[in-house]
């Protein structure tokens, strides 16, 4: 993969706001036709390097080219060539659905023809036919998300760019918004998105960058960052509560790990090299020492454990902000 055959490339990206360092040597490369998504915790520098990238923000040093055009020097083709959809919904709401878009495509150049076939694509394509003719002042949040979405793809984009494109959506929103988001992908569309929802992230990236104080601190496919920095683990929920000690001492030495207890539900929880071998050992170790378990899991290691791992902050710990 070279920097010719890319959508999106940053190299060394510095953006300073007086004392404070919000991209400190950012480096990506989103290959074309991807799915790139943008994890990290409060601050990061995530919606920054978006800005950056759309134009929106001028930068202190490095260089970045999206769509193949310079973002500093060839500002006007990178905006002609992307779509981007903000943290919040950008429509006008004392106008309609359709003159929503029909105004979007006005200002795109699109001829009036073209603005009215594509505005009746995509409100049919985002579920909006039949409210396309009233204000966007009476649209539910998730609606109003869905025609925000739609704004942004009056024009086909090369590249996409989605800030939290789901947040406040109910889950069949959501849903359906991703939907939309793999048919453009198939299409030839390359998305980069921040996302505070790492199930968003492990369902629609084909690669994922982890971003902490300014810069890229890690990427890979979810698989890869799983595997990498997750682990597997090994579960039980044993009968009775006067059994943990004894179940916790042969968990421990099955797996060689660290073991989790919790007794108000009876569960312990430890990590795993060899799955397997760890849970035959361990089932033959429990009916030696005559333990009785209710239930026996082995759990593939998760998105959000890898971020706390690669990061020191668990999701439920962030929301993304405007830095």
């Amino acid at each position: 993969m070279t920097d010719e055959t890319s959508a999106v490339v940053a190299r060394g990206l510095r953006k300073t706001y007086g004392r404070t360092t919000a991209l400190d040597g950012f480096d990506l490369t989103v290959p074309r036709g991807t799915v790139c998504g943008l994890l990290g915790p409060n601050g990061a520098g995530k919606t920054t390097a978006l800005r950056v990238l759309t134009t929106l923000l001028r930068f202190d040093a490095g260089h970045a080219r999206v769509a193949g055009h310079d973002v500093t020097r060839r500002p006007e083709r990178v905006r002609a060539a992307i779509g981007l959809t903000g943290q919040y919904a950008a429509v006008d709401e004392t106008l309609s659905g359709r003159q929503n878009l029909v105004l979007f495509g006005r200002l795109r150049h699109l001829p009036a023809r073209m603005v009215r076939q594509r505005s009746d694509e995509l409100l049919d394509q985002f579920g909006l036919t039949d409210v396309a003719g009233r204000s966007a002042a009476t649209y539910s949040g998730g609606m109003r998300r869905r025609l925000d979405l739609a704004a942004s793809l009056i024009t086909t984009p090369e590249v996409l760019f989605l800030d939290e494109p789901t947040t406040g959506l109910d889950p069949r929103s959501r849903n359906g918004l991703w939907d939309a988001i793999r048919t453009l992908v198939t299409g030839g569309t390359t998305v980069l998105l921040t996302t505070q929802y790492l199930e968003e992230a492990d369902q629609l990236a084909d690669r994922i960058s982890v971003v902490d104080a300014g810069r890229v601190v890690a990427e890979g496919t979810p698989a890869e960052l799983k595997t990498r920095f997750g682990a597997d683990r090994i579960e039980l929920v044993v009968r009775h509560a006067g059994q943990l000690p004894a179940a916790a001492g042969l968990v421990e030495r099955v797996t060689g790990g660290q073991v989790h207890v919790d007794r108000e539900t009876r569960r312990l929880s430890a990590p795993v090299a060899d799955r397997i071998t760890a849970l035959a050992d361990l089932l033959r170790a429990l009916q030696d020492a005559s333990i009785a378990v209710e239930d026996v899991v082995l759990r593939r290691p998760t998105l959000d454990e890898a971020f706390l791992n690669i990061t020191g902050h668990g999701a439920s710990e962030r929301t993304e902000v405007a830095a």
